[in-house]
């Protein structure tokens, strides 16, 4: 595939354009914001002769919104979403400019390639490939662009739907990102549609002593106490626990591999890289992310802090807090920052077998298999409207690429063909469904 920027596909020129406006959401409030994205996301949409709504809540954290008329406008309207944040990127560990979108050994690297500019450009693309052919989506779609992902949607989705439910009128179903991408086993390959999602828990946790000298006897330390709290919650091992939906992943995954595997770890190790992230969607996990403590060498503080990313199977949130505060012990404080829901919905139904068909027609006789994604997406907002929500960002990946762990991680890129692909696939679900 070319790289001279005039000879790229439109796909990748519109991630690329994407990625170099930095959208760097640190959390809690601070971020870049989302605005020259939306402004670019807009002017897109219309140059294809729509008429784009933004939503600035707060400023700069921008989202914006258009309905695409469909051919048959009885049919409920779906939810085509995407968010326009990205995490931060420590440039020095970076192999190249983590904003510059480049493109190098046929690949577009920079934050958000993976996590989701790539998807934004696909859904961009895929209505001007329509629209601009004299077509329409087979229903109405609701192609919105969200701010503030990357903190739960605090201050995007969740305000979004509570302030303009009136964007969503008459939607039932919606799609974004963290699904229909491929998994390799061995030489066999497959998709994994996300019909699910576990729940996040953010936690602070405070642990309060006495401020002394640092050469002082340890009698009454915050940072020690909190240390052995946070080891506690980062090295439990957290049992597996089935849901319908991971039990149909296993049972997939298994005939994938040729069966004969008891230990579900053991089965899920055999995708190789994607091992860790797959792993993580069979159980609570609870990882330690951040910590805060101390303001001088030789003075022990009176305050440690920690923050730990909780994530549960659909359901489990009271039992789960339960258990982790006893974990912690009762000296240790336990603050839930940001709470929201697990999703499951049936791996069954007319969107399904659209979104397998238009796989299939693409690449066919491969499998997709149902899986629950250990994180989350704005698909949750979009729930307590009633709208249920799917993972549909279809990339067909070549074998031993560690795709899942470029999520928030280090040298972020994605194969240029497979955006070509997934356009293509998503351009033939949106016209069909």
């Amino acid at each position: 595939m070319p790289d001279s920027p005039a000879e790229l596909p439109e796909v990748v020129r519109v991630a690329r354009d994407l990625i170099r406006i930095d959208t760097t959401n640190h959390g809690g409030g601070r971020a870049n914001g989302e605005r020259e994205a939306a402004e670019y996301v807009g002017a897109y949409l219309e140059s294809l002769g729509l008429v784009p709504e933004y939503y600035e809540p707060i400023p700069r954290r921008a989202n914006v919104s258009v309905r695409v008329p469909g051919r048959d406008s009885a049919k409920p309207a779906l939810v085509v979403h995407g968010h326009l944040d990205v995490v931060p990127a420590v440039a020095e560990d970076w192999s190249v400019d983590p904003f510059a979108g480049e493109i190098r050994d046929g690949m577009l690297w920079g934050r958000g390639a993976v996590d989701m500019k790539d998807m934004d450009a696909m859904i961009l693309t895929s209505v001007g490939d329509l629209l601009r052919a004299g077509e329409q989506p087979e229903r109405d779609l609701v192609v919105t662009f969200f701010a503030d992902e990357e903190n739960g949607g605090v201050e995007g989705s969740a305000l979004v739907v509570a302030d303009k439910p009136e964007w969503f009128a008459g939607a039932t179903e919606a799609i974004s990102e963290v699904g229909g991408y491929s998994i390799s086993v061995g030489d066999r390959r497959a998709y994994l549609l996300q019909v699910g999602e576990k729940a996040l828990i953010w936690l602070k946790l405070t642990a309060r002593g006495r401020a002394a000298h640092g050469s002082s006897f340890p009698t009454d330390n915050a940072i020690t106490a909190l240390a052995e709290a946070v080891a506690k919650l980062g090295r439990t091992p957290w049992p597996i626990a089935l849901t319908d939906t991971t039990r149909q992943f296993l049972d997939g995954f298994a005939d994938l591999a040729g069966g004969g595997v008891a230990d579900p770890d053991a089965l899920v190790d055999q995708a190789g890289p994607a091992s860790p992230f797959l792993r993580s969607t069979l159980r609570t996990t609870t990882n330690p992310t951040g910590l805060t403590a101390g303001y001088k060498h030789n003075v022990i503080p009176d305050r440690a802090e920690a923050l730990i990313d909780v994530r549960t199977l659909p359901g489990t949130e009271d039992a789960v807090l339960a258990e982790i505060r006893a974990l912690v012990g009762e000296h240790i404080e336990v603050e839930t920052v940001v709470r929201d829901v697990g999703l499951e919905v049936p791996f069954a139904g007319p969107i399904v077998e659209a979104m397998v068909g238009a796989l299939g027609r693409h690449d066919p006789g491969v499998p997709v298999i149902p899986y629950l994604m250990g994180g989350g997406t704005d698909n949750k907002a979009l729930s307590r409207l009633g709208i249920a929500g799917y993972g549909f960002a279809p990339l067909r990946l070549p074998a031993g690429i560690d795709f899942t762990g470029m999520f928030h991680g280090v040298d972020e890129r994605v194969p240029l063909d497979a955006l070509v692909f997934g356009q293509a696939v998503l351009t033939d679900f949106l016209r069909t469904y």
